[in-house]
C-alpha cells in the first residue's frame, strides 16, 4: 500500500507565484503614482518653507533677503543673518524629495529662472536683496513631476513640460 506524502506538487506553486506576480503588476503602478505624488507635496512644501523663511529673515535680520538657502540653513546658537536655522539641512542643501531647489537672489522680476544656478541679477545686488525666485525642478527630469517657481509674492506656479517662471500658472488651491 502505498502513501501519499502531503506538500504542494509544482504546479499548485506556479500558480501561487503567477497569481503574486499579477497581483504585483496591478500594484506597482499605483504606488510609483503615490510617490511622484507625495513628490511633488514635498516640493510645494518646501516653496512654501522658503517663502516663510524669507519673510522671516527679512524681518529679523533687516538685510533685505538671504543670498543663498544655506543662509537660511544651520544651527548658530545664537541664530546669526549666516546661519539662521530656519529651514533644514535637507533643503538648505537644495535637494530633496527627488527636487532641486535653486534659490536666485537679485534677479530682475521679468527675467525667469529657467532652473539652472543663475549669476545673481542683472547687476550688483548692493547691501540689501530685495528680490528672490526659487525653482523646483525633479531630478530625473519631464515626465516624472512637475516643474514650480516661487518669488517673494509667495505665489507658487507650475509647469509641467518645463522649468516653470512667473508667467506660469499658479498652483489651485
Amino acid at each position: 500500500m502505498q502513501t501519499r506524502e502531503r506538500g504542494f506538487t509544482l504546479v499548485e506553486l506556479l500558480i501561487v507565484v503567477l497569481i503574486i506576480l499579477i497581483l504585483m503588476g496591478l500594484a506597482i503602478p499605483d504606488l510609483m503614482k503615490s510617490r511622484l505624488a507625495a513628490e511633488q507635496a514635498s516640493a510645494v512644501g518646501s516653496l512654501r518653507t522658503i517663502d516663510s523663511a524669507e519673510l522671516s529673515y527679512s524681518s529679523t535680520y533687516g538685510s533685505g533677503y538671504s543670498y543663498t538657502l544655506k543662509q537660511l540653513d544651520g544651527n548658530a546658537n545664537p541664530s546669526t543673518s549666516l546661519a539662521a536655522g530656519l529651514i533644514d539641512s535637507v533643503l538648505g542643501s537644495g535637494i530633496k524629495s527627488g527636487y532641486n531647489f535653486y534659490y536666485v537672489p537679485c534677479v530682475s522680476p521679468g527675467v525667469p529662472n529657467d532652473g539652472t544656478l543663475m549669476p545673481p541679477g542683472l547687476g550688483a545686488c548692493g547691501a540689501t536683496i530685495s528680490i528672490y525666485q526659487v525653482s523646483a525642478n525633479p531630478i530625473t527630469g519631464a515626465g516624472n513631476g512637475n516643474f514650480y517657481f516661487t518669488d517673494l509674492s509667495g505665489v507658487i506656479r507650475q509647469n509641467s513640460s518645463a522649468p516653470a517662471g512667473p508667467g506660469d500658472p499658479p498652483l489651485a488651491g
